[in-house]
């Protein structure tokens, strides 16, 4: 199997309290393939000025990983099924909460892929069984505990 590596970079600028917790989060992500994520902890978890809203957050990039797996898989298996699509967004969301152990977590994404097809557009029932094998085939999927809901739309 493959592996996947990703570096996160940080580093104190002067003039922040680190000890007081006055110090930014903000932070960056580096991949193999070179690009480069700005990112930092969530405003809803550590406010302004110590996050930027503008990075993107540990529990975006969460649920959009979700998102993009669930995507791939369902256009390689749509193809293979001889469905054409020509555009897919989803509007994905992820809600945190505590779990059954008192953790906070992100306990339910939800997937709301939007699609567009040329030619013949699968009915309810094919769409359905490509979502589910999708959901059944995608790896990020399948190595989290969080309830994964698949709304079409």
């Amino acid at each position: 199997m493959a592996n996947h590596n990703a570096t996160v970079r940080w580093s104190a600028s002067p003039g922040e309290e680190f000890a007081k917790g006055q110090y930014s989060r903000a932070h960056q992500w580096v991949f193999d393939g070179g690009a480069l994520v700005p990112a930092s902890a969530s405003p809803h978890v550590v406010p302004a000025p110590w996050s930027d809203a503008a990075g993107v957050d540990p529990e975006e990039a969460f649920v959009a990983s979700l998102a993009s797996c669930h995507m791939l898989f369902f256009l390689d298996f749509a193809r293979r099924s001889g469905v054409v699509v020509t555009s897919y967004e989803d509007e994905a969301d992820g809600v945190m909460a505590k779990g059954d152990n008192g953790r906070i977590r992100i306990t339910k994404v939800t997937l709301r892929p939007r699609i567009a097809f040329d030619g013949a557009v699968p009915d309810a029932v094919a769409l359905d069984a490509l979502h589910h094998k999708s959901h059944e085939a995608c790896f990020i999927a399948n190595s989290v505990s969080s309830q994964i809901v698949i709304e079409p739309r």
